[in-house]
């Protein structure tokens, strides 16, 4: 049976495509973005979140673990990794929600029994469901099944992708998607692989075929200030955008909000947390977009 790993299904979602909508986030993603705000989207595997300020040493999570992973010590609970065998007992019984399990595996069928609840929705604002990550698109064949009931009930689907896998993964899907909101943030390739772990040419590419294919697509771009705030790469995302097929490009300013989901995962955050953007810098890149006749919009 296919299945794919979840990571959150998001209710009443406004900034993920239009109208109301149900946002899957579905987890692993070849990339490891500084600005990531979903750092535990990031690892196809199942983690454990710890929520440090919430632990009191109780000892519940040691008696628990049956790999005798887990030790206190100044009245809070350690974990030793290399004996951690993921299998959430501990988060199971941890009287204080100090511990998180982050991965569900999900059938086609329970995904949907989830999304048909808020149909009503949909139908009332124009939503629909949104496929996100981490990067859906590592999912292709259980995406193509979970699309194609989507549309056979009439919802509007929309695939959040940085775009960074083949493009036969598309070909799986693209005839059941109704919009793709496809995420650019540099242009050049030095600095792409600095801040994203990858050259961006395949990103580029794929984004041209489905501009041939005709696809629906709205551009994202993450804006981070003294990164991709510089009008050099706005320009020349702009002169490649102008000769495609989208819709409109949104512009995002960066916020700091997940930061903090780095320490409960033991990952560094490469950032400061200082790199919003001025509002006047974003109206100063927006208007670059409108004055190249680009459809443009602040925020999701």
């Amino acid at each position: 049976m296919n299945k794919g790993t979840i990571f959150n299904i998001q209710k009443y979602s406004v900034h993920d495509g239009p109208g109301i909508r149900t946002t899957v986030f579905l987890k692993g993603c070849p990339l490891k973005c500084w600005w990531c705000h979903n750092p535990e989207s990031q690892n196809p595997r199942h983690e454990i979140m710890f929520f440090q300020e919430r632990c009191t040493g109780c000892g519940v999570c040691v008696k628990r673990c049956p790999n005798e992973a887990i030790k206190i010590s100044d009245n809070k609970a350690l974990t030793d990794e290399t004996k951690c065998r993921l299998c959430g007992k501990c988060a199971d019984f941890c009287p204080n929600k100090a511990r998180e399990y982050v991965g569900k595996e999900i059938t086609v069928q329970a995904l949907m029994d989830e999304i048909i609840k808020d149909e009503v929705f949909y139908d009332e604002s124009n939503g629909g469901v949104t496929f996100s990550g981490g990067e859906p698109m590592l999912y292709a064949d259980f995406l193509a099944e979970v699309l194609k009931a989507c549309k056979q009930r009439g919802i509007h689907t929309a695939i959040d992708t940085s775009g960074f896998v083949a493009f036969d993964k598309f070909e799986k899907i693209i005839d059941y998607v109704d919009l793709f909101l496809y995420d650019i943030k540099l242009m050049d390739d030095r600095r792409h692989t600095k801040y994203i772990g990858f050259e961006n040419g395949l990103i580029l590419d794929n984004l041209k075929k489905l501009s041939d294919r005709g696809a629906n697509i709205f551009v994202r771009m993450p804006i981070i200030a003294g990164i991709n705030d510089d009008f050099e790469n706005i320009e020349e995302a702009i002169s490649f955008l102008s000769s495609l097929n989208i819709i409109q490009v949104n512009l995002l300013p960066y916020h700091k909000m997940g930061m903090d989901k780095y320490r409960r995962l033991e990952m560094d955050y490469k950032l400061s947390g200082m790199e919003k953007p001025t509002d006047e810098r974003m109206k100063e890149i927006a208007d670059r977009f409108l004055r190249r006749g680009i459809k443009v919009k602040i925020g999701g």
